[in-house]
């Protein structure tokens, strides 16, 4: 999988840019193998708080994550614009529950800055840079971390 590239100036590249409450956040472009509506989840007993259960795709059994849960807030109302982005984690495809897709957004250098120490609200550790577009700051994720705590939690459980 490729990484955005990074400069002293910040990071550049096409990101995924999709909304969880009322903040919009973005992942590499490169890291998502699929956009697809809501599905059955099905609970699995005894795992993680962030992970909803799993989907059967197309034959597949994939844990799904939700990114409400996952950034320490209440969980969503559902509705008809709820998306699960599939990406890949270090043990196969993961599913992120997010409350809709906004758009591939191209981010040059220029417009990312790291991430503030304080005032974000989720943890800045899983942030890759502040990207700024449109009119619009987005904070744009590093896919691995959020994974990374989520994944570790599910390995031990297996």
């Amino acid at each position: 999988m490729s990484t955005p590239s990074t400069t002293t100036a910040g990071i550049a590249g096409k990101f995924l840019t999709f909304q969880v409450a009322d903040e919009e956040y973005g992942i590499e472009i490169n890291a998502v193998r699929e956009i697809i509506g809501t599905l059955p989840i099905t609970p699995v007993p005894g795992s993680p708080a962030e992970m909803m259960g799993v989907v059967n795709l197309r034959g597949k059994v994939i844990p799904v994550v939700s990114m409400r849960v996952r950034f320490g807030m209440p969980p969503g109302e559902p509705h008809p614009e709820n998306v699960i982005l599939v990406v890949d984690g270090r043990t196969g495809p993961i599913g992120l529950f997010a409350d809709r897709v906004k758009e591939v957004a191209n981010f040059a250098a220029a417009d990312t800055e790291p991430p503030p120490a304080y005032g974000l609200a989720v943890d800045t550790t899983m942030v890759a840079a502040i990207g700024k577009s449109q009119g619009k700051i987005r904070i744009l994720l590093d896919i691995q971390r959020v994974l990374g705590a989520t994944e570790s939690a599910l390995a031990v459980k297996s």
